[in-house]
């Protein structure tokens, strides 16, 4: 990698993926939405064309003490850069680089190199009080990589796309990987030893095994695999302190687990630069999609397979809403194509729940597998469809965020959040988020859909995953989504559930988590943070919120 040049450059600068994808959603959803009364303008929604455009701050100075632990080769200070490393990919920061209007940019973009690099910059900036923020895929959906407003203090974003170094041991079955691995170059690299990672999540081409930890990540196999939390064994974390090498978790009784307290700390305590994880056999795999009659039935026969460790390594279970949009965006590429449709006529049925059901592992594994869950389902009243429209969605299964750019080019509010609950409370969970969510719409003047899906399921409950689609409100689409994502935020606290399953925390959800914790939970994070972290640099204002950091 030649660090002179702008890293990230082969995405875009002002949404998802790759320039050259296509995002239209085509003239099947257009009309689906027309109809739902959701009123396509895309003049709607402002479209800045060139980063050169985009205004951000005008830099603050790094001190020279923190440039030269950095090298100078490393620095990037050019406009692109601190363009590209100013926001994530949640709705806010997307609109944001769509309106030519950055309110915070980083003052520099630092490459990381290797772990004693990092070490001299964050003593270097701890020194000089200046703030860093790691940087891995850029593909926080919570505000993880915003400057905070009226920060009074230099900040630097630390990338770490040179850590990508690669050891494996194949007897083991584990591997250390570098943290700025992105999900690819991951797989490739185990892959040569007839090995997988197993982690899957729909940000993969993207996001990087750094941010897989730092964000208790869950992939689309978690079922068989395991979150990523799970199959981490040990982790390096440069902090400004030091560097927290956790020892290798093989079995040990050897105390509180370090490891779980740097698990999910998104860069509030240090960079993670290396991660050793349990690696699994290449499996063969194979996916069908069945059509349940309705959702809750659907959902009795996820937990039932929970609960019999009887998950296939891919389950999602679409709501109605979701399953008609999926419909709507069935193609060749599609989850079922035309015959899709043409099947379900056949059959006298215009509506049900899809589910997708996944089997990776040995040939014999899968079958015992297929066949219990074919009976299972079979009872539920599930109508199988088979493997072509299987195949189709695991040929598309990370296109869905390229879909979000089509809509936000047609003028529309496209947005997710998730979360998880216990079997006995699933359903009204559900009934309870989707209504407070659709009346937090009508009351921001927001017209929309809500979308669920379960795609994580545990022995005692699963994961709700919802998708918005709306359009953009009275007060405009960042303030009428930020009162709509509140009402949310407070839905789930009333309800005692997390405020993230697999997204993490980042700004966007730190004040909701301090309530969840509470003030004792709060104060053994903040002693940690004080304890590897003395100046406060460390990512300001995520995980814990700006008002409880220590800013000496």
């Amino acid at each position: 990698m030649n660090p002179t040049i702008s890293p990230r450059t082969d995405t875009r600068w002002w949404g998802w993926g790759d320039p050259d994808v296509e995002t239209d959603v085509g003239a099947r959803v257009r009309e689906l939405l027309n109809l739902r009364g959701l009123e396509i303008d895309p003049s709607g929604l402002d479209q800045v064309r060139s980063i050169e455009a985009v205004a951000i701050p005008e830099a603050k100075r790094i001190p020279d003490a923190v440039l030269a632990a950095a090298g100078a080769d490393w620095v990037l200070t050019d406009h692109d850069s601190r363009v590209r490393h100013a926001t994530g990919q949640s709705l806010e920061d997307l609109l944001t680089l769509r309106s030519g209007v950055v309110p915070t940019a980083p003052d520099a973009v630092v490459i990381g190199r290797d772990g004693a690099q990092i070490l001299a910059v964050l003593e270097a900036a701890s020194r000089e009080r200046v703030a860093i923020i790691p940087y891995g895929g850029g593909t926080s959906v919570t505000g993880g990589l915003k400057v905070p407003e009226g920060i009074d203090r230099p900040v630097i974003s630390l990338d770490t796309i040179g850590l990508d170094g690669v050891e494996v041991d194949p007897i083991s079955r584990t591997g250390r990987l570098g943290a700025g691995l992105r999900g690819p170059e991951a797989e490739e690299a185990v892959n040569r030893f007839g090995l997988t990672t197993g982690h899957f999540p729909q940000s993969w081409e993207y996001a990087t095994i750094g941010g897989f930890a730092a964000t208790r990540s869950a992939g689309q196999a978690s079922n068989g695999y395991g979150r990523f939390d799970e199959m981490i064994t040990g982790l390096d974390v440069v902090t400004p302190d030091g560097v927290l090498r956790t020892p290798r978790v093989e079995h040990a009784a050897e105390g509180p687990s370090l490891l779980d307290l740097v698990i999910g700390s998104e860069g509030a305590f240090g960079v993670i630069t290396e991660v050793e994880m349990r690696l699994a056999p290449i499996p063969d795999t194979s996916y069908v999609v069945w059509l349940l009659p309705d959702f809750e039935s659907g959902i009795d026969c996820v937990m039932k397979m929970a609960q019999r460790d009887a998950l296939p390594a891919v389950v999602r279970l679409s709501d109605r809403t979701e399953t008609s949009l999926n419909l709507a965006m069935s193609g060749p590429a599609g989850v079922a194509g035309a015959a899709l449709d043409a099947y379900l006529g056949a059959r006298g049925r215009s509506d049900g729940c899809l589910m997708i059901v996944g089997y990776e592992g040995e040939p014999g594994e899968n079958a015992s597998g297929k066949s219990d869950t074919n009976s299972l389902l079979g009872r539920a009243g599930g109508i199988r469809l088979g493997a072509r429209p299987g195949e189709a969605w695991a040929r598309s299964r990370f296109h869905g965020p390229y879909l979000r750019e089509g809509l936000l080019d047609l003028g529309l509010v496209v947005e997710t959040f998730e979360t998880a609950a216990p079997w006995s409370e699933y359903v009204d969970a559900y009934v309870s988020i989707r209504d407070a969510t659709l009346a937090a719409l009508e009351r921001n003047g927001m017209a929309g859909e809500l979308l669920c899906h379960l795609s994580h399921a545990y022995p005692d409950g699963a994961s709700l995953y919802f998708t918005l689609v709306s359009t953009p409100g009275a007060r405009g689409p960042v303030e009428s989504w930020i009162a709509v994502k509140g009402a949310v935020l407070e839905e789930l606290l009333e309800l005692d559930l997390p405020v993230s399953h697999h997204h993490g925390i980042g700004r966007d959800h730190a004040a909701a988590y301090a309530r969840r914790v509470d003030q004792v939970g709060l104060e053994a994070l903040d002693a940690t943070k004080r304890s590897v972290d003395p100046a406060g640099i460390m990512n300001p204002g995520c995980l814990l919120p700006m008002s409880f950091h220590h800013t000496p």
